[in-house]
């Protein structure tokens, strides 16, 4: 670790990532216990973020406030990618009626910075921002598959696999052999592994450079299309939209960012 490491900014962002879609709301000694904090330190940082503005109490229940979009606007409002992949996004959404994402790769998830909705399928509301496990969903597999092959392994060793449905793959050793054959077709799909009822299908879009930039999907709910059916409709439009947004990023000069 750096000596210009500060620990105490670290421990402060921990304590605002504590807060998801899952625990809107956490008490001091949750958050102790998530960020691996004393009583008395969950209590500076919550307080010193209540004095922000970042997080507001009810004296025992704390929750973030909408303050803390801030951290995250000037990323996203900086970020060519998810402008000129709208466009494409859209027409690819009135052309199929399904719902479509765009997301990078953050760390060992991915983050969402574009989308357009048809109707709501998941249990779990998407917004810009949102973040699931990078393994479990089609564009996550996309990202890590484009990962170089020591940071891939890096990812494999230290990533726990929790079984969000009865279907989540279950193994690394699954998972590195379904992130070759994502490899190999440029593609992926999953099905019903992040939740079920909902399948998805995803392939990368590239910067001027060749490298991957993020990942486009398409989602369905599994009463609506098997996966061949899936590969057959769906992937064919994907496909298309991927390439025009690569198009469209070679000549606005984009370049990935290594998360």
């Amino acid at each position: 670790m750096s000596s210009d490491h500060v620990q105490s900014l670290e421990r402060g962002l921990a304590v605002i990532r504590a807060f998801d879609a899952r625990r809107p709301e956490l008490t001091l000694s949750e958050v102790a216990k998530i960020c691996d904090l004393t009583r008395a330190a969950a209590r500076r940082f919550l307080l010193t973020l209540v004095d922000l503005g970042y997080v507001r109490t009810d004296g025992r229940l704390f929750s973030l406030t909408p303050r803390v979009l801030e951290l995250g606007y000037a990323f996203l409002s900086s970020l060519s990618l998810p402008d000129v992949a709208a466009p494409h996004l859209e027409r690819l959404v009135s052309q199929i009626h399904e719902s479509s994402s765009l997301s990078i790769l953050d760390g060992d998830d991915i983050v969402y910075v574009a989308r357009v909705p048809t109707s709501r399928i998941m249990a779990v509301s998407i917004n810009l921002g949102t973040r699931f496990p990078a393994y479990a969903t089609s564009m996550g597999r996309v990202l890590l598959a484009s990962l170089p092959a020591d940071d891939l392994e890096a990812y494999l060793e230290r990533v726990t696999l929790h079984r969000l449905t009865a279907k989540t793959v279950a193994t690394t050793a699954a998972l590195r052999s379904e992130l070759g054959r994502v490899r190999a077709q440029g593609y992926a799909i999953v099905d019903q592994e992040l939740e079920e009822g909902l399948r998805a299908i995803a392939a990368p879009i590239h910067d001027r450079a060749g490298a991957v930039a993020g990942a486009v999907n398409v989602s369905v709910h599994a009463a609506r299309a098997t996966v061949e059916a899936m590969r057959r409709r769906l992937l064919p439009p994907l496909l298309d939209a991927t390439a025009a947004i690569d198009a469209d990023l070679r000549l606005n000069g984009h370049h990935a960012a290594r998360a």
